[in-house]
């Protein structure tokens, strides 16, 4: 029999190049009861999944050096259990919507998003489909 993991024993990692977006993320999810790591381009969030384990990830689309999809593509690659979010204004964009339906984003989330309800429930539900997949993960 396997160990049901708890949201709280989950690690969320944030990725956005407007350091004003994540500290109110980071303010405004300090209740919630899961860990949460934050990095200002794709470069930085890929050294730390390269270095600790994170269950979900949630990133902006439009950042310098390395854009969102290229952040979620890479992921997809490297670490494929991990589950992939979307925060953008630029919710018609063809790629963007390509991606979502091809299972490489759980859920796009658009900008200006509301952290309370919207998000927080999102994450949640993130959390609660990565949980799904592992016990899956562990019966197979």
């Amino acid at each position: 029999m396997f160990r049901k993991k708890t949201v709280e024993m989950r690690t969320v990692l944030f990725v956005d190049d407007d350091e004003v977006a994540l500290l109110s993320l980071e303010r405004g999810l300090l209740d919630e009861p899961y860990n949460r790591l934050f990095a200002r381009s794709g470069k930085e969030a890929l050294e730390i999944l390269r270095r600790q384990e994170v269950h979900v990830i949630v990133t902006d689309m439009r950042m310098p050096e390395m854009s969102g999809l290229e952040f979620i593509e890479t992921v997809k690659e490297e670490f494929p259990h991990i589950i992939r979010m979307v925060l953008s204004g630029y919710g018609h964009e063809a790629t963007l919507k390509k991606a979502v339906e091809e299972g490489e984003i759980f859920k796009l989330i658009p900008k200006p998003w509301k952290l309370e309800g919207t998000l927080e429930a999102s994450i949640r539900t993130a959390v609660d489909q990565y949980n799904l997949q592992d016990q899956l993960r562990a019966v197979n």
